[in-house]
């Protein structure tokens, strides 16, 4: 079985096609203290929107794209939830609904 590319396109018409019904999960973000990411373990959130950078968040509160073929993306998928996977040189999170 193949699974489809993820891409930037694919993240977009996720977070279009589930507004309102979004969670985060924020593994690591970057951090100016120590000139690198750093690990966070929270769990998963409902994500709220962000009015500041959009071209940056994607209107998505915590979640940080790079851009320019630097986002690496994979599925998400747990008993009950159903994503995708986020993972660059500013941090690593996970958007996805409930199944």
């Amino acid at each position: 079985m193949t699974t489809k590319k993820i891409t930037l396109a694919t993240v977009k018409s996720f977070i279009k096609k589930n507004n309102g019904q979004l969670f985060i999960n924020v593994k690591s973000e970057f951090d100016g203290m120590v000139d690198g990411c750093v690990s966070k373990f929270d769990g998963f959130v409902k994500a709220e929107q962000e009015t500041k950078m959009i071209d940056a968040t994607l209107g998505i509160k915590d979640a940080w794209f790079v851009r320019d073929s630097n986002d690496y993306f994979k599925p998400y998928e747990t008993e009950n939830l159903k994503g995708i996977e986020v993972m660059n040189s500013c941090s690593h999170f996970i958007l996805a609904i409930v199944k």
